[in-house]
């Protein structure tokens, strides 16, 4: 709306103005009115195209980091039952732990029915264990491009934590239980949040444009204030973001 007014201000700037320009005549004073006006309305094309450029890079940048965290924090449930609420414990995990390895078979054997006094068989399931892997070398490789060149590097886990762009600044870190209702009652089921706001990573961008982002309500959008991963509210490890960004929802 602000490009529209803009250019009906210059429109009617131009036409109040037609008289002089037919003259041949402009004062310095117009000429800067006028100036003025078109670098107003080039400003508010210009501005928007801009953040959209800069928001998007960065936004890409940071969720990279967020679905790191987030295979690492799988993990973590897989084998230890929880999510970490420390970046040092996950880290310490990462580089420790590993996956057992199973193989699920049918089998059967015989048993004694006490009832009958016969033998009779009785399917069941074996778990053999194969072996383990650990969690760094199964989740963190080295990911090439079409060339050949190494775009991410296995030890990017060491500072996944770190909001790209921000320096050392970490995203926010939670992790614990919330109680759910199932059909044999009540239940303990663990869950986690990863995020960062959107004014930290666009502070230096137009706060106006910044403000509208964080209301921004779509389907192909980062919704709310926070780009994030999870919730401490409901059982649910997705993040926030669209395919667009090779996302989730």
């Amino acid at each position: 709306m602000n490009v529209i007014y803009i250019i009906l201000i210059v429109l009617i700037a131009i036409f109040f103005l037609t008289d002089i320009l037919k003259k041949k005549f402009l004062n310095a004073g117009l000429w800067i009115v006028i100036g003025a006006l078109f670098y107003f309305l080039i400003a508010s094309i210009i501005t928007p195209i801009e953040f959209k450029k800069v928001r998007d890079a960065r936004y890409a940048e940071i969720i990279e980091n967020l679905e790191d965290i987030r295979e690492a924090q799988l993990a973590h449930r897989t084998v230890t039952g929880k999510f970490n609420d420390s970046w040092g414990g996950l880290v310490n995990f990462i580089e420790k732990d590993s996956f057992t390895l199973t193989q699920r078979r049918d089998s059967s054997y015989q048993y004694m029915d006490a009832v009958d006094g016969i033998e009779k068989t009785r399917d069941t399931v074996v778990i053999d264990t194969l072996g383990f892997v650990s969690v760094r070398d199964s989740l963190f490789k080295d990911v090439k491009n079409q060339k050949g060149d190494i775009v991410k590097t296995a030890d990017r886990y060491k500072t996944m934590m770190q909001v790209p762009t921000l320096g050392e600044t970490e995203f926010d870190l939670k992790a614990g239980f919330i109680e759910k209702e199932g059909s044999g009652g009540t239940n303990k089921q663990a869950v986690f949040e990863v995020k960062i706001a959107k004014q930290k990573i666009l502070h230096d961008q137009d706060q106006d444009l910044v403000a509208q982002e964080n209301e921004v309500v779509s389907v192909d959008q980062v919704n709310g204030a926070y780009i994030k991963v999870g919730s401490m509210d409901k059982v649910d490890t997705n993040g926030n973001w669209p395919k667009v960004y090779g996302g989730d929802e």
